[in-house]
């Protein structure tokens, strides 16, 4: 019977076990978008995963919305990068990077002068951003031109290349939370009359374009793609996920990925785990408030290859250990879940177990 303790192969990834670490966004980056030795440690730290998916990391300037999160668009972030790495790997730990372009949702007091808030359609989200200077609504971004998409899209190859020079293991596409592939996905956000817009077909052109670039990069084994269908988040809205997803899917299973990465949301407008289990074919890895005892059962089951763990993983750096011992969970401070420095970050301690 297959467990969490057991090693697998997602495409071109050997994982030790299936316990994998998800994206998390902790706004400790420094000046420059860098990661610091904070992320050293943070990292080094959680290397007991089978696999962990970095913090959603901008491809570009002008992907970054929220502040203190880190690029992959310099060559000292490639260099601040490779040193995460490098701790990950001398421990035993894999590492892929999230690429995480936030399109509309962003304010520009968080964005380098010079970059633009840009997506699909001039439609501004409804909701606010939290800045050093407090919480801002967000921008009113500026619709792309169809003669700038490859540009965006090659951002993400370039990226992809910086991902690779950094030591990453792969890289993950960011296609929920309502940022920028997720607006050209979704029939709320993309309102365009060119070849990226109008039709399903049309919608998820950008998605798959982008993840062909970045398998031809990366090889397509080293590259995975993470979705929530349906989900409303950072006001996100699509008329029919059933049919949106159910199309890039059927789009990108010929390019045999690593793995998709599912957040199960329950949504009335589509039961994301019934579709994904009818039309993909490759490595799965499930999320969303999972428990170990649900994990166990998944696996077991055959209903997905890994099971990713979030904040579970912030408070219990050793949460393998914890796992394989059935020691119990240290709760998180939700207090500094974003705030600058070492304190919830890196000193949350080990299990003092038998």
């Amino acid at each position: 019977m297959t467990t969490l303790f057991d090693p697998v192969e997602l495409g071109g990834l050997a994982l030790k076990n299936r316990i994998v670490m998800a994206p998390m966004t902790r706004s400790r980056a420094g000046a420059g978008d860098v990661p610091t030795e904070l992320h050293v440690e943070y990292y080094r730290q959680r290397a007991t995963a089978g696999l962990i998916v970095s913090e959603g990391t901008q491809p570009s300037p002008d992907g970054k919305g929220y502040c203190r999160t880190p690029g992959l668009h310099s060559q000292q972030q490639v260099a601040a990068w490779r040193a995460v790495t490098d701790a990950v790997h001398a421990v035993g730990g894999r590492i892929v990077v999230q690429l995480m372009h936030v399109g509309r949702i962003a304010h520009s007091f968080n964005k380098d002068p010079g970059a633009e808030t840009i997506a699909p359609s001039a439609i501004r989200a409804k909701g606010q951003m939290f800045t050093e200077s407090g919480l801002m609504d967000f921008d009113m971004p500026r619709a792309l031109e169809t003669h700038e998409i490859p540009k965006v899209i090659s951002d993400y190859a370039r990226a992809t290349e910086n991902a690779l020079a950094a030591g990453f293991d792969g890289v993950e596409l960011h296609c929920t939370s309502g940022y920028l592939p997720a607006q050209f996905l979704s029939t709320g956000t993309n309102q365009r009359t060119d070849q990226y817009g109008g039709s399903v077909v049309n919608r998820v052109r950008f998605v798959v374009e982008t993840l062909e670039a970045m398998a031809a990069v990366a090889g397509a084994g080293r590259v995975g793609f993470r979705i929530c269908p349906g989900i409303p988040f950072n006001d996100l809205h699509d008329d029919n996920p059933a049919e949106t997803f159910e199309t890039l899917l059927t789009t990108v299973l010929p390019l045999k990925l690593a793995y998709l990465h599912l957040i199960y949301v329950p949504s009335p407008q589509v039961d994301s785990l019934q579709l994904v289990k009818r039309v993909w074919q490759g490595p799965l890895i499930l999320n969303e408030s999972i428990t170990f005892e649900q994990a166990q059962q998944l696996l077991a089951a055959g209903t997905a290859d890994a099971i990713s763990f979030g904040r579970p993983f912030i408070a219990n750096p050793d949460l393998v250990e914890r796992f394989s011992h059935g020691a119990p969970l240290a709760p998180f401070d939700h207090h500094t879940l974003y705030t600058p420095g070492a304190k919830g970050y890196i000193d949350y301690p080990h299990w003092q177990g038998a």
